[in-house]
């Protein structure tokens, strides 16, 4: 068994681990992240890619006057402008319409859109408007008939790959990066504190981790965590499932998406335009852990008749793939246990044990719940952290305007460089969105051949692949092509053409067969 000693052990790398590690590596920290799975394999990869500050949060802020949801909302909108400043090679605008049948729908909606906008100040990305039913049915030429709305902005995003370049920074960093890497146990000192963890690879390898601090960043598996940690730890967390469907028909021609605020149910759904198709989702249903992956029959058939409902043209919509995603929920913390819980949708709480677990929270809010986790990890170190050192995400140039300016230059050098097919504007905003300013370099110096896309949905190209295998910790085809590219995100029957040569790319690289030809499978972590 091998040894290795750092200040921060961060178990798990999703949207919450990946960026713990990222901002402890800033301020100067020795961190390591182990990972089960993949990078983002879990809930993160499986979300309904906004960036948002939560307008049914704003609703329900003000039907029970919680002031603590009315700054949720806008700590939210402040990380939505954030990123889509940071990385917008990943990130966009995206504006929504939601529907009012009479005028004093549209009224009530309009104030509170105004507040939303409002709440985001400076961050803010576009001011709401009112959709007169002539400009309703513009926007959204499919949707039923006899409906005026209000248009409000939010940020799309592709969260496999933030979470990707989260931990890749990290990574470059310093960090040491190990996925398909499971702790197994615990190791304490005298007083019964954590003093480090055992890992264990899917060969069977074991490897001794001695670490300051640990923080568990492992999202619906919290618990199991925690518990390993301490057995009389009570549970904390609800799984709650979003499940997601993408269509062939593309209902948001306009690049506007729809939000029906509230269904019959009371539930918020969304159809967004999503490859020149439509994603649709998501349902909030409880549901166990083994449950949380796949949508069930009857969600699936609640999401097609909503889409039959809101778009009557559209009666027998072709679904290209779907996914679920497991949404961690806190149960209230018990009043005797050790936690720094603040009143918001996340919780960083410290055991006894010095076990520090963050838990909850959302996608958009991922960079605050890290930050508010170190405050933790400080108090677990008794002493201060540095001031976190400039350090780009990854694709990212030193300040925003410079990758702006430096995407539009390399537009002009990709355009150049890649084969002249008719998909070749396609391809440059492909490897843009994927890569940022590193994209020219990933396809650098290749032939013709290694640079022809391979899929009309989403042109990804050999050298691509050849890249990710050995760049992003890839070991799988599902790795490939649902997290690295979003393919089998958008068209699952298309992906798994490419599955062959994915897999003999992979099984060129060094990685085994049996690991390289898993199954395509958007229901499991790997």
């Amino acid at each position: 068994m091998t040894d290795q000693t750092v200040d921060l052990l961060v178990i798990g790398c999703g949207a919450s681990g990946a960026s713990v590690a990222y901002e402890a590596v800033r301020r100067g920290l020795r961190v390591a992240i182990l990972e089960a799975g993949d990078i983002g394999g879990g809930t993160s990869c499986r979300s309904t890619k906004l960036l948002h500050g939560g307008v049914r949060y704003l609703e329900l802020a003000f039907k029970t006057l919680d002031v603590a949801q009315l700054k949720l909302v806008r700590e939210a909108l402040l990380e939505r402008g954030h990123w889509l400043k940071e990385a917008p090679f990943l990130a966009r605008r995206l504006e929504l319409a939601l529907p009012t049948p009479a005028l004093w729908n549209q009224a009530y909606y309009r104030v509170g859109l105004g507040l939303y906008d409002a709440l985001a100040g400076s961050e803010g990305i576009g001011s709401s408007r009112l959709l007169s039913r002539e400009a309703m049915a513009m926007a959204l030429p499919e949707l039923k008939a006899g409906l005026s709305g209000v248009a409000y902005s939010d940020g799309q995003f592709d969260d496999a790959r933030l979470n990707l370049l989260l931990a890749l920074s990290a990574e470059q960093g310093g960090a040491q990066l190990q996925t398909r890497c499971r702790v197994v146990g615990f190791e304490r000192d005298q007083a019964g504190r954590l003093s480090g963890a055992v890992s264990e690879d899917r060969e069977g390898r074991q490897q001794r981790w001695t670490a300051a601090v640990i923080v568990n960043a492992t999202g619906i598996q919290s618990d199991a965590i925690r518990q390993l940690a301490d057995p009389t730890a009570s549970p904390r967390m609800l799984t709650s499932r979003g499940s997601h469907l993408v269509i062939a028909e593309d209902l948001c021609p306009e690049g506007v998406g729809l939000l029906v605020p509230s269904t019959a149910d009371g539930r918020v759904l969304f159809m967004l335009p999503f490859f020149g198709r439509t994603l649709v989702g998501t349902t909030d249903e409880a549901c166990s852990l083994d449950e949380a992956t796949a949508p069930s029959e009857a969600e699936e058939q609640y999401l097609l008749r909503y889409i039959r409902d809101w778009f009557p043209a559209v009666q027998n919509p072709t679904v290209t793939s779907r996914w679920a995603g497991g949404r961690p929920l806190l149960k209230p913390a018990d009043t005797d246990r050790d936690s720094s819980r603040v009143v918001r949708e996340h919780d960083v709480e410290t055991l006894p044990c010095g076990l520090v677990s963050v838990m909850g929270g959302k996608w958009t809010t991922c960079r605050p719940m890290a930050i508010d986790t170190l405050r933790a990890v400080e108090q677990q170190l008794n002493r201060p952290l540095a001031e976190p050192s400039a350090m780009p995400l990854l694709g990212s140039a030193s300040t925003p305007e410079q990758t702006r300016a430096g995407l539009l230059e390399q537009q002009v050098k990709l355009q150049d460089v890649l084969p002249d097919t008719p998909l070749r504007d396609a391809q440059v905003m492909h490897l843009q969105s994927s890569f940022g300013l590193r994209a020219l370099s990933v396809i650098a110096d290749q032939s013709n051949a290694e640079l022809e896309p391979l899929s009309g949905v989403i042109p990804l190209c050999r050298a691509e692949i050849r890249h990710v295998i050995d760049k992003e910790h890839v070991f799988s085809t599902t790795d490939v092509l649902a997290r690295r590219c979003r393919l089998a995100m958008v068209d699952q029957n298309d992906a798994e053409t490419l599955r062959p040569t994915v897999e003999s790319l992979l099984i060129e690289a060094g990685i085994s067969r049996a690991t390289a030809s898993r199954d395509l499978n958007l229901s499991m972590n790997d």
